[in-house]
């Protein structure tokens, strides 16, 4: 059986494994869906070697050192041919900001009757005089930083899980400020605001479904495709998802977008599903197709509560990790779609009224993911 398959070798390892009498060791493995991948062999080479190009040089016997002790007739498990070998430049996620590259930032709340009746202390949506609750606090942590890679500072903020007024309609993708038109509140702030807002006006109730919202951030990251903006969407949840096939096959559909969804688990339910989503150890598929990429981080809030009451720290550390996969899953986007960073703009002429500390308005990178 033969089969073409493509590695690559990160920049900061090609470096070293240039110098002479360096070796490079290639494990070949038998790809399993569930993750249990099967060792087939393994053969060493260097770059030297590769740099020549498909040649007799590059025709590799897989060796199985176990299968080889065991059977005196063993010879191989199979041959590597290459067939090309070239190097590339990495474009790093940087690279796209600096180029000029949004990102679209998107909140989902859940309003479901798990969460606790919000006038009371007790309530995870509790609105205290004093101090921000989980969801706010979490919203806040990730919002400060993200916000930055966003122009225009209006995102799009979403409840789902409550029953509306008038009527009591059930909704799952709801606009917190109220505006069917248009959902985007002006910054974290104007997302605070209408969150409180819709604590006061809607019903909490249930259940918990993730799809529409995913769905809905799907369908915007579909209209533009070609690397100028890229989608992140940010679920702050409480309780067990309720309908997992529908959220997994939306996620699946959402792979090959550019999009990424990041999911803040508060309270102390058990969040397996979550993880399940998060596709970390085993890649989610849907009717028996496989996501594209991974493109869903997940955190649990109460890993990040300090004892000590130091929430800045705190809050740093959760935005910090939750925010840690995005990078990588831009640019595996980018990559998978052939998108090269454009150029960045040039700079404007610096007038001499104008202090050398100051940076413009809308200028990238005021704070690095």
């Amino acid at each position: 059986m033969q089969v073409n398959a493509q590695f690559g070798i990160l920049p900061r390892l090609l470096l070293r494994l240039r110098k002479p009498r360096r070796t490079i060791k290639v494990e070949v493995y038998d790809w399993d869906r569930d993750g249990s991948h099967d060792f087939i062999g393994e053969f060493t080479t260097s770059y030297r070697e590769l740099a020549r190009g498909q040649s007799q040089f590059n025709i590799y016997e897989v060796i199985n050192p176990k299968k080889k002790m065991k059977k005196k007739k063993y010879v191989n498990s199979g041959t590597v041919t290459l067939l090309s070998f070239a190097v590339e430049s990495e474009s790093t996620f940087l690279d796209y900001i600096k180029g000029g590259t949004q990102i679209n930032f998107t909140v989902a709340i859940d309003f479901t009757a798990s969460n606790g009746n919000p006038s009371q202390s007790t309530s995870l949506h509790y609105m205290s005089p004093y101090q921000l609750n989980a969801y706010a606090l979490a919203l806040t942590a990730v919002g400060e930083i993200i916000q930055h890679y966003d122009s225009d500072k209006m995102f799009p903020a979403l409840g789902f899980g409550a029953k509306l007024p008038p009527d009591g309609r059930v909704s799952h993708e709801f606009p917190l400020n109220g505006n069917q038109e248009n959902p985007s509140c002006c910054g974290i702030d104007g997302i605070l605001e209408a969150y409180h807002s819709s604590l006061r006006t809607v019903q909490l109730y249930g259940p918990t479904n993730f799809a529409p919202v995913v769905t809905h951030v799907a369908r915007n990251a579909a209209t533009v495709q070609d690397g100028s903006q890229y989608s992140v969407l940010l679920i702050i949840t409480d309780g067990v998802i309720s309908d997992m096939a529908q959220t997994k096959e939306a996620i699946v559909n959402a792979a090959k977008l550019p999009m990424s969804i990041i999911i803040v688990g508060v309270g102390q339910a058990e969040f397996d599903a979550m993880v399940e989503l998060d596709g970390d150890d085993v890649r989610i598929s849907s009717r028996g197709k496989l996501a594209e990429r991974d493109i869903v981080q997940f955190v649990p809030f109460r890993d990040y509560v300090d004892r000590t009451g130091n929430h800045v720290l705190s809050m740093a550390r959760l935005a910090r990790d939750v925010l840690a996969e995005i990078p990588d899953q831009l640019v595996s986007y980018m990559k998978a779609q052939g998108i090269r960073p454009r150029p960045p703009p040039a700079a404007p002429a610096q007038s001499p009224a104008q202090s050398p500390a100051h940076s413009p308005p809308g200028s990238p990178l005021h704070t690095n993911i």
